[in-house]
């Protein structure tokens, strides 16, 4: 069994740092500090912690990797290999040096396809039909270190960032652990990343969820998709954010209402697009808790025949 650092935060990282516990010895887990979360903005332990702490595992919660003193810390635990998933802080030189058999990344899609910090949500935003997983041996660039072993994962329909994330982590976890013993042993040598096919997953923001309605009813139903659970697509109505939870786009739709504008369908309602509509199945409007739309429609009569998307929407 090596002696194996991993760092890692959210669910995605969770399966890796499991299976990790199951076959190597963990000598130590460094997650991100604590966040305040929620609507009391308390401060809230990491997926990765709260595992940690039920496997009662040496914990380490560095404000940056950048200190001496936390170079110094991990030195301490004598790693034989560093293990990352989704940890949200670049590792530099000096920690990519510390173990003799370097730090491996367990990354969400096949690279080089979206090097980055999003890459599940990118991956649906751009309706791939299919992504995967990378183990790769880490560099200094931007997920661009030579490649271990990769597995492919359909994007099913319906798929959001959760669903997929989570089976993307389930398999990541799956394939690090198939694939670290011949690693370690010499018996599989990395291969450098193709030069073609590079593209890049930015970090997201809050306002990335909000909804163009110019735009098609395809592309408005993979942004919702992408964005759940975080940050969320929503629109405005009536001035106030309508969060938009789940959706279905009919893209054959044809009709002369504006963009945004809200219509009935004989099976629902839907948002009038750029190019066919969007048809709303869960909302959740500012203040109040998530509801299907059939709930929702009971208590606004109006909602049909409204205009979404601006300050002033009526």
């Amino acid at each position: 069994m090596a002696r194996v650092i991993f760092m890692g935060t959210p669910e995605f990282a969770v399966p890796v740092l499991v299976a990790l516990a199951e076959t190597h010895q963990v000598v130590g887990v460094v997650t991100q500090p604590d966040r305040p979360a929620g609507r009391g903005r308390r401060l809230t332990a990491s997926p990765v912690k709260q595992v940690a702490l039920e496997h009662g595992l040496p914990l380490f919660q560095p404000q940056s990797l950048r200190l001496p003193a936390a170079v110094a810390q991990l030195a301490a635990w004598r790693p034989e290999v560093i293990i990352v998933a989704a940890f949200g802080q670049i590792l530099r030189q000096d920690v990519l040096d510390l173990p003799p058999h370097g730090c491996l990344n367990v990354h969400g899609s096949l690279l080089p396809r979206w090097r980055g910090a999003a890459p599940v949500a990118a991956a649906i935003l751009a309706g791939d039909e299919i992504t995967g997983v990378t183990i790769m041996q880490m560099d200094v660039g931007l997920d661009t270190g030579p490649i271990l072993a990769q597995r492919e994962e359909p994007i099913r329909p319906d798929d959001t960032r959760a669903t997929l994330g989570e089976r993307l982590a389930r398999l990541g976890a799956a394939l690090l652990v198939e694939t670290l013993p011949a690693y370690l042993a010499g018996d599989l040598l990395p291969r450098p990343q193709p030069e073609e096919g590079v593209t890049y997953a930015r970090q997201l923001r809050k306002e990335d969820g909000l909804l163009d309605w110019s735009r098609s009813a395809v592309e408005l139903d993979r942004q919702v998709r992408a964005f759940t659970p975080w940050p969320g697509a929503f629109t405005l109505w009536r001035g106030r954010r309508l969060r938009v939870l789940r959706a279905t786009p009919r893209p054959t739709w044809r009709g002369d209402a504006p963009p945004g504008t809200m219509i009935a369908l004989t099976d629902g309602v839907a948002v009038a697009t750029g190019k066919g509509a969007l048809r709303l199945e869960k909302v959740q409007l500012a203040g109040r808790r998530p509801m299907d739309i059939t709930v929702f429609l009971r208590g606004q009569r109006d909602f049909v025949g409204s205009r979404l998307g601006t300050a002033g929407s009526s």
